[in-house]
């Protein structure tokens, strides 16, 4: 539960229409080891490794989601994810500052284009809080601020300049801390643009700012259906009365919810605090989409966990909360591979004939397969072969392809030495020395 602000000497003379002013909530952010000891008590080793952190990595915390913090608990799971420590600082083997490529995989500054039909654009690096697990802490607060108009301009005319984009996710920082004018002049470039059917937006601000969900930004989202809102709750205790009232104003006027947690050490790494979350999410008409492992960005190892403990959370799920309460989860592989959903392990075994399956109290059942059923994308469906979007897998499972093979794979390089010009080109005997492997797997 917050705590009163006005028994925190630094608010006691804020009034109640201030503390309730999304723009003083950004204006008056804590910022500074000072601050922060004047909400929350902070030993003097903390305050050095606090102050140490801030050299490299930008503090920012609400002063709404400060007042849910315990001020005597170090190990309070709201403070984790807002107060820098020393941890934060050294660097574990694996872990990089754009783990998941996301530059890499860059058309135009601000945008990402990895999957054939989407895209994801970084508006801005300015957020209400800076989440000490923040996968883009590379780039979130360096400004401050929004993107350029020039920026803006050229990532929208390569969305229009590229028919194979449907979907495109707003996302930063945090893109609701722009005005709502500034925010409406991008939402309509995007939505004149024909090939674009939905627009997402990638937002934490009913968790860190709820104040910031007026009843006017609500109205204006509405007007660019289909529109949708990602939101990122990681702990029961961040629904709060006033995170329930943001999400409402937003689900009033018709816009699909969904939350991406991180799954996190220490913060919600427990079977039944998360039952707890998903289920609290679902009585506030969010529906709980995505659990990521935590990425391996520069440090934050002392946040990661097993994958093992995310697929037993999932586990936990299973049949103790309602489908519509399990998310997936999922590993944004390092490198730019995407997200690949791993979760636990239903089926048992199979033969030609029956499939061997199990539930969640560990029930097992053998549903046969029927005799007659011939599968039409694997004989002759024309609408599959011809298909664009028809890639890897699904193309071995669609008969047209019957391999797939690393481009490091030792045989690839060492059918490529062969047919190198020189004296062992064509012979049938190995070259004396292998073909050298490529440094990096190579991108689709």
């Amino acid at each position: 539960m917050a705590r009163p602000y006005q028994d925190i000497p630094l608010w006691r003379e804020v009034t109640e229409e201030q503390w309730n002013d999304w723009r003083w909530q950004m204006r008056n952010r804590i910022s500074t080891t000072n601050q922060l000891q004047q909400v929350i008590h902070v030993s003097e080793k903390d305050a050095h490794a606090i102050d140490r952190c801030l050299s490299l990595l930008r503090m920012a915390i609400s002063p709404y989601y400060a007042t849910l913090i315990d001020p005597d608990d170090s190990d309070d799971p709201i403070r984790k994810q807002a107060v820098p420590t020393l941890a934060e600082t050294t660097s574990s083997p694996g872990e990089s500052e754009d783990p998941l490529h996301e530059e890499v995989d860059s058309p135009t500054p601000g945008l990402t284009h990895r999957y054939p039909d989407r895209v994801l654009f970084l508006v801005t690096d300015q957020c209400s809080m800076y989440c000490r697990h923040c996968t883009r802490r590379r780039f979130a607060g360096q400004t401050d601020g929004t993107r350029s108009d020039e920026e803006i301009a050229r990532a929208i005319e390569y969305i229009q300049q590229t028919p194979a984009v449907r979907d495109v996710i707003l996302s930063g920082g945090d893109p609701l801390t722009l005005s709502d004018d500034r925010l409406a002049g991008i939402l309509s470039r995007l939505r004149a643009i024909p090939h674009v059917e939905i627009i997402r937006v990638g937002t934490r601000l009913p968790v860190t700012l709820p104040q910031r969900i007026t009843p006017a930004l609500a109205s204006m989202l509405a007007q660019f259906h289909p529109i949708y809102v990602n939101v990122h709750f990681n702990h029961p205790k961040e629904l709060t009365p006033e995170a329930k009232r943001a999400c409402d104003l937003l689900s009033r006027e018709g816009i699909p919810l969904g939350n991406q947690s991180v799954l996190l050490r220490g913060v919600n790494d427990c079977v039944v605090t998360m039952r707890e979350l998903v289920r609290g999410l679902l009585r506030i008409r969010v529906r709980p989409y995505y659990v990521y492992s935590c990425d391996p960005s520069f440090g934050l190892s002392h946040f990661r966990t097993s994958i093992g403990k995310g697929i037993e959370i999932i586990e936990s799920l299973r049949g103790h909360v309602s489908g519509l309460g399990v998310p997936v989860f999922v590993v944004d592989a390092p490198g730019g591979g995407g997200k690949i959903p791993v979760g636990p392990e239903y089926l048992i075994s199979r033969s030609d004939r029956v499939v061997v399956l199990r539930n969640y109290e560990g029930f097992i059942s053998g549903v046969t397969e029927p005799e007659d059923y011939r599968d039409p994308c694997a004989h002759g469906c024309t609408r599959c072969t011809r298909d664009p979007e028809s890639v890897g897998v699904m193309k071995m499972l669609q008969g047209q392809r019957p391999t797939i093979e690393s481009e490091e794979s030792y045989r690839r390089g060492h059918q490529a030495s062969l047919r190198e010009p020189g004296p062992l080109s064509g012979m049938s005997s190995p070259p004396s020395k292998p073909h050298p492997r490529p440094t990096r797997a190579s991108r689709p």
